[in-house]
């Protein structure tokens, strides 16, 4: 256990430049779904909000959400953001992809929770606090985590490459870079219980108390 501790931290401080530019990214993505939301006109936010009245309606009018339901998108959603993470690291012209769908995941977190506090103020606070933050305290770092496994495999396919060493080799990076993806998926699953039992019962809990 206390070896594999060290390998994980070996690893993170060997790529600590990596990690940081896929977390300046990701929290670049944040900011610029805020001031999407701060850049739309009285109307989009308008007509944006009516759906979300009509979900609220729904709630309120006792209109269940089925937890497997959200369990299984939720998952299916994560499983497939990523596949498309690991397919595009195991190619060396997907690495620009890699950044831009790091940089949408944090633009969609940083419209959502915006769109929310701009709207209903402090109980959007609260609302994007209780359906959005806990089951993104397991998502956030999966994708940062992923993002920068896809960019560092990448780059050292490209080493490989470029160099004389026996492309044998790759195996084993090939090898833990599966497994990694593999636990990811496993934790993505955790991420997508909390939303469905955990995120959603809480929302579903405080929208009645505002609007009963």
């Amino acid at each position: 256990m206390y070896k594999n501790s060290f390998l994980v931290w070996e690893h993170i401080k060997n790529h600590a430049t990596i990690y940081l530019f896929m977390i300046i990214l990701f929290l670049t993505g944040i900011i610029f779904g805020a001031v999407i939301v701060n850049s739309m006109g009285f109307i989009q936010k308008q007509d944006l909000f009516f759906y979300l009245e009509r979900f609220f309606g729904q709630i309120t009018e006792g209109v269940s959400i089925d937890k497997i339901d959200i369990l299984w998108q939720s998952f299916t959603y994560h499983a497939k953001y990523l596949l498309l993470l690991c397919i595009l690291g195991l190619s060396v012209i997907g690495l620009p992809l890699v950044w831009v769908l790091i940089f949408v995941k944090g633009l969609v977190i940083g419209f959502s929770v915006g769109f929310i506090v701009n709207q209903l103020g402090l109980q959007g606070l609260l609302l994007a606090s209780l359906s959005i933050a806990p089951q993104n305290i397991l998502v956030i770092p999966i994708y940062i985590t992923a993002g920068s496994i896809s960019m560092i495999f990448s780059l050292t396919l490209i080493n490989k490459l470029f160099s004389r060493k026996n492309h044998q080799l790759l195996l084993q990076p090939l090898a833990k870079y599966s497994i990694i993806f593999v636990i990811l998926l496993i934790v993505s699953f955790a991420a997508a219980l909390v939303e469905a039992y955990v995120s959603n019962q809480a929302m579903q809990e405080l929208i009645k108390s505002l609007y009963l």
